[in-house]
């Protein structure tokens, strides 16, 4: 009896992170289709412009983007409804998607073919991490500390970046995307050994923020060396 229990729990676990990363791969061609429907209709042109014409357009945008990221993500983990997780998901796709037009546009039209690779680089990258999690199952709770920390640094530096207007360079990109793989660890992690299993669109929401962190810094990177 014992053992049909162990086994039933497995199955239920199982299920559970199945339904969670085919919420992650979801999420992520939705965040395509609305990247693809900015650009097709002239949105991302107007939103570039916006911003190239406001002084702190950007930081109004990194204001609006924290909140609307910060308002999703709590609604996702407090709510037990499952349509109010998909709203969260869907808002916070819709944001990350906004937040990208400006560096999507950058590459598109001075360095073509650097999307595709920072796509394919971040995919394989947050594979190869997975993997990893799942393969040693290990507990990487303890790296809640240091990113917490280290996202506190980074707005910091970000927003001095925009109000004082000093470039931030390779070296800010090259850690942001250690961040975000040592994110990557902590959260699947998470989601693998102590996420609810009622709560599977909450973890595909935490999963996908990481996967979107790592392609922009990616991307980033890969327009300054272009």
């Amino acid at each position: 009896r014992r053992s049909v229990e162990v086994q039933e729990q497995a199955g239920s676990r199982a299920n559970f992170l199945l339904k969670t990363y085919a919420h992650v791969c979801a999420a992520l061609s939705g965040f395509a289709l609305v990247e693809i429907a900015l650009f097709k209709l002239g949105i991302a042109d107007q939103i570039v412009q916006a911003l190239s014409g406001a002084r702190y357009g950007w930081l109004i945008v990194l204001g609006a983007f924290t909140l609307v990221g910060w308002m999703c993500t709590t609604t996702a983990h407090k709510v037990r409804s499952v349509p109010m997780q998909y709203v969260a998901l869907v808002g916070y796709v819709i944001a990350e998607a906004l937040i990208f037009v400006p560096l999507l546009w950058y590459a598109n039209a001075r360095a073509p073919g650097t999307i595709a690779t920072a796509a394919y680089l971040s995919f394989f990258g947050f594979a190869g991490l997975t993997a990893v999690a799942f393969v040693i199952r290990k507990d990487f709770s303890f790296l809640r500390g240091i990113l917490m920390w280290g996202g506190i640094c980074a707005a910091l530096a970000i927003v001095g970046s925009l109000i004082f207007g000093f470039e931030l360079g390779t070296w800010f990109s090259a850690a942001m995307i250690a961040f975000a793989g040592a994110a990557i660890l902590y959260k699947t992690s998470a989601v693998m050994l102590h996420y609810p299993e009622d709560r599977y669109v909450a973890a595909s929401l935490e999963l996908f923020a990481a996967v979107a962190l790592l392609f922009y810094y990616v991307l980033m990177l890969l327009n300054r060396r272009r």
